[in-house]
């Protein structure tokens, strides 16, 4: 290296806050990423494939990959590496459940779209589906407190499919995205069961709350809860950490809700006016 191309890195360096030095291992992107394909080939043989692994090969290296990749997380985070391995079985023992609740989105999406002609087919074809099987997967290293994987593993799918799942949602069995492009459901939210989004829907936080230094105020509950049997159409808006959608409801496209709404509701823009139609009835 000649000394004009040291001088620009130790100028990149000094420019560099320090707080984003990485002098140890972090989590790495195509590490990660190949966890996700690791465990597609568990959970769903045949359907998917990762270096022509078997089944039992892709566990076998899924069991050694990701005790590492958690071991990094950690140590890049300041928490105890010892905890890997404990981990990284939590979450081994989990993929029988996650495969269980995977058979039922599969399902929902099958019975939901009339243009589905068989389950093989939403697994093979339906970006709603592969979103939803990552964002299952990163939900349980979420809730392990596994840092820095599971968002990975999300933004992954979202490149991919343009649905953006944070994998701290909540969201119940029987999940259908149809189409999905556009959709982004965020940290806090709770969904119910059964519950459908089509294209372009956000399930959102308001604006930030700011402390006296005038910077974001983190955490808390910022995203709705969505209530069971729920149909969201395309491009409906549904914002706030206070705002409950109940069970039943139906939200028309292009609908923008910043407030609650009671079980059995319908709502929907009035044709050619700026209104809405609440149960029917004008407002």
């Amino acid at each position: 290296m000649d000394e004009h191309a040291k001088k620009l890195l130790e100028d990149i360096r000094i420019a560099r806050n320090n707080d984003l030095n990485a002098p140890l291992r972090i989590s790495d992107r195509r590490r990660v990423v190949s966890l996700v394909k690791l465990s597609q080939v568990v959970l769903l043989p045949g359907y998917y494939h990762y270096n022509d692994l078997s089944v039992e090969e892709a566990m076998e290296q899924l069991q050694e990959n990701l005790k590492g990749e958690i071991s990094a997380a950690l140590c890049f985070s300041g928490r105890n590496m010892m905890l890997a391995e404990e981990l990284s079985t939590k979450f081994l023992n989990r993929l029988p459940e996650v495969m269980r609740i995977l058979m039922t989105d599969i399902q929902a999406m099958y019975e939901g779209d009339p243009a589905a002609k068989s389950m093989a087919e939403v697994i093979l074809c339906y970006p709603g589906f592969y979103a939803v099987s990552i964002y299952r997967l990163a939900h349980e290293l979420y809730e392990l407190g596994v840092p820095y994987i599971p968002r990975i593993m999300t933004e992954y799918a979202h490149e991919k499919t343009g649905i953006d799942i944070n994998p701290g949602a909540r969201i119940g069995e029987y999940f259908c995205i149809d189409h999905g492009t556009g959709i982004v459901i965020g940290e806090t939210a709770v969904i119910g069961s059964h519950v459908k989004l089509y294209q372009g829907v956000t399930i959102g936080a308001k604006s930030f709350e700011k402390d006296a230094n005038g910077n974001p105020v983190k955490g808390g509950k910022r995203h709705p809860d969505i209530g069971d049997y729920v149909v969201v159409y395309a491009n409906a808006t549904i914002l706030g950490g206070d705002t409950v959608i109940g069970d039943y409801c139906t939200i028309g496209g292009n609908v923008w809700l910043l407030e609650s709404l009671p079980p059995h509701t319908t709502i929907v823009h009035a044709v050619g006016e700026d209104q809405i139609v609440r149960k029917g009835i004008r407002e």
